[in-house]
């Protein structure tokens, strides 16, 4: 894709039309309709290249979708002086850049997405997205931002909103305003401990939400009661052990749900209520011994492979009947199913759970 045109693109253009208007031997009566149509089509060009005379060093501009890019490059600064104004998105990723402020920002006012990965940011004012009242992503992924003032996301319609891989132990309701636009809020990979509840309820809009690798060690039930559109919820690499029973019952459109990798060693019986859209259901990896009576009954929308139960210490006695019972049913729903074995009781670890006979099963009733 061609470039904005650079300064002395523009100029050397003009030259040539005019230099290639006068050349043309025409008559005289044609060099005066010339003459007249010179003002105009010099008009026309600076019109053509209005937004597009500049473009910042390192940097790459695209003008047919209005886009900067800088990648990799040496920049310890952004780039807003020589940004055409007409831009509506900004990528820049893997520089030196420490800061960004409100006045870097209303260099582009008609900024729509903005991508600063991997870079050295720190911290963002509390008025940064003042100047950009149509921006609607913002990615400050692999930074080094540790916490961030009141309101600053308050001042653009934000439906996009990923703080991946920075250095966040504390999340702050009001970053946001009530009845926010947010759809997608990533917060994975930070330092979170908790997330609160009044934080989650302003964004009765999200459908994606991803809180895996954290630290989280709880989870409160009100924390999801208005997200009514979630369909993705990520909660993988945390240090939860438990959930209310009622946390998902509001979330009917609930399609994906992972809780791999945290301390669960129990689930309530009617934690999965009424999660009738739900395809994938990943409880890997936790400390689980069974699983209640009941409670794998209403996911009858699981994809194949859809439940992933493996590396559990299931405990091999009466209650595991229950889920035994279900892999014998839905054995296509689950992954890699014979890879559930037995811890307990010794004579049976190491066992798949669903090689074991109902005779097995009684006799360690």
């Amino acid at each position: 894709m061609r470039g904005f045109w650079a300064p002395n693109d523009c100029r050397d253009f003009s030259k040539s039309a005019l230099l290639n208007l006068h050349d043309t031997g025409l008559p005289t009566r044609k060099q005066e309709v010339m003459k007249f149509w010179n003002p105009v089509f010099f008009l026309w060009l600076a019109y053509c290249c209005q937004g597009s005379l500049s473009c910042p060093a390192l940097c790459k501009c695209y003008t047919r979708r209005a886009e900067v890019v800088c990648n990799e490059v040496p920049l310890t600064e952004y780039p807003s002086e020589d940004l055409p104004p007409n831009t509506t998105m900004v990528t820049i990723q893997a520089t030196n850049i420490t800061t960004i402020s409100e006045r870097h920002l209303n260099a582009t006012p008609l900024l729509q997405e903005l991508h600063l990965n991997s870079n050295h940011l720190q911290h963002l004012p509390a008025n940064v997205l003042r100047g950009v009242p149509q921006l609607h992503t913002l990615d400050l992924t692999e930074n080094r931002i540790s916490e961030l003032p009141s309101d600053v996301f308050s001042h653009a319609p934000l439906r996009n909103l990923v703080l991946k891989n920075n250095q966040i132990e504390k999340v702050n309701a009001d970053w946001i305003p009530e009845n926010s636009s947010v759809t997608w809020l990533d917060l994975s990979e930070n330092r979170l401990q908790k997330v609160p509840a009044a934080l989650l309820q302003k964004m009765p809009h999200l459908e994606t939400l991803d809180l895996s690798d954290n630290r989280l060690e709880y989870m409160s039930a009100k924390s999801l009661e208005r997200l009514t559109k979630l369909e993705s919820l990520k909660l993988q690499d945390n240090k939860l052990e438990t959930l209310e029973e009622s946390t998902f019952k509001n979330n009917r459109n609930l399609t994906f749900l992972f809780l791999s990798r945290n301390k669960f060693n129990k689930i309530p019986s009617n934690l999965f209520q009424g999660l009738t859209e739900l395809k994938a259901l990943a409880l890997d990896q936790n400390n689980l011994s069974h699983i209640p009576p009941g409670s794998l009954d209403q996911l009858s929308t699981l994809d194949k492979d859809g439940l992933d139960l493996t590396s559990n210490p299931w405990q091999c006695d009466g209650k595991v009947e229950y889920l035994w019972r279900w892999i014998q049913k839905n054995k296509e729903k689950m992954f890699l199913p014979e890879i559930l074995v037995c811890a307990q009781p010794p004579a049976l670890s190491g066992r798949s759970v669903m090689s074991l006979t109902q005779s097995e099963l009684s006799l360690q009733t």
